[in-house]
């Protein structure tokens, strides 16, 4: 009871800190502020911090597995957090949302490839209520996933980012499997730090003006950014640690929910009753992973 307890806050922290950091990335993109800047500074922030997190754990008895890993995900993760930031710069929060609810397919795929993962009967009930639920509550003339919109640049972004996240999610998983989630936690942000800091010279970005241009309305976005982006790290870890890795997904797509309510607060998005409608297929479906977490 007290693992489903501690399972259940750090899905609802999650799911929370998710769309709450994509409004303050949102934020700093639309007032000029490049993604990949965004992306390289919030790695280097939570970089530093891991130094003293990283005093107190046991690095000795690491695999050479684990390292291949790590380099992996660095390269994976640091793509698919620039390509997010770049589509929530060119689009909107409850728009791109459909498209995510893929991820938790691409998470299952990879799991049955790579861990041996087989979801349940159960399992797959609880993903297709909220994949489900996630286009019902998107289902708006705007919103509404179709063909024609894998013409726009956003949806491109948004498509690679998911792709790329969902493979990082996968090697994530194994990489707590070698260690823990908190050794994991530092490695995410260390070499995620390395990999989107060479992204910044993809497009010739002036780092230097870059930060002496640096105001006071940024420090006050990156500050809880960084513990938005710290926090839904740390819980998705601590999620793959207790559920496989496509059921975690499934769940973080409950997200989508506050995507609409803070694109509709903070940014003026529009059907947001339409939007909210779906909430019940989605949170059924994630009642059903929480009690069936494939154990």
């Amino acid at each position: 009871m007290t693992e489903t307890v501690i399972l259940s806050l750090a899905v609802i922290l999650r799911i929370l800190s998710n769309p709450l950091g994509n409004v303050f990335q949102k934020q700093l993109t639309s007032k000029g502020s490049h993604p990949l800047f965004i992306n390289s500074f919030t790695y280097l922030i939570l970089s530093l911090i891991c130094i003293f997190i990283a005093n107190q754990l046991n690095w000795n008895t690491l695999p050479v597995q684990f390292w291949f890993y790590a380099v992996m995900i660095g390269l994976a993760g640091g793509a698919g957090n620039g390509f997010l930031i770049k589509a929530l710069q060119k689009g909107e929060l409850s728009v791109l949302g459909p498209i995510n609810a893929y991820k938790s397919v691409i998470g299952i795929l990879g799991g049955i490839i790579f861990l041996g993962e087989f979801p349940n009967i159960a399992g797959l009930a609880g993903i297709t209520c909220i994949i489900a639920g996630s286009y019902f509550v998107l289902d708006t003339g705007e919103g509404k996933f179709s063909f024609a919109l894998l013409k726009r640049k956003d949806i491109q972004f948004r498509i690679w980012a998911m792709i790329l996240t969902a493979i990082e999610a996968v090697f994530i998983k194994k990489m707590i499997l070698f260690s823990n989630p908190t050794i994991a936690f530092c490695c995410w942000c260390w070499f995620g730090a390395v990999f989107s800091f060479f992204l910044l010279f993809s497009e010739s970005i002036n780092i230097k003006e870059a930060i002496l241009n640096f105001s006071f309305w940024e420090l006050k976005r990156y500050i809880p950014l960084v513990f938005c982006i710290g926090m839904m790290q740390f819980t998705t870890n601590y999620t793959f640690s207790h559920m496989p890795v496509g059921y975690a997904l499934s769940l973080f797509q409950l997200s989508v929910i506050l995507s609409v309510l803070m694109g509709h607060h903070f940014f003026n998005e529009k059907n947001i009753l339409k939007k909210l409608a779906g909430t019940l297929i989605m949170i059924t479906g994630s009642v059903i992973l929480i009690l069936m977490k494939g154990n």
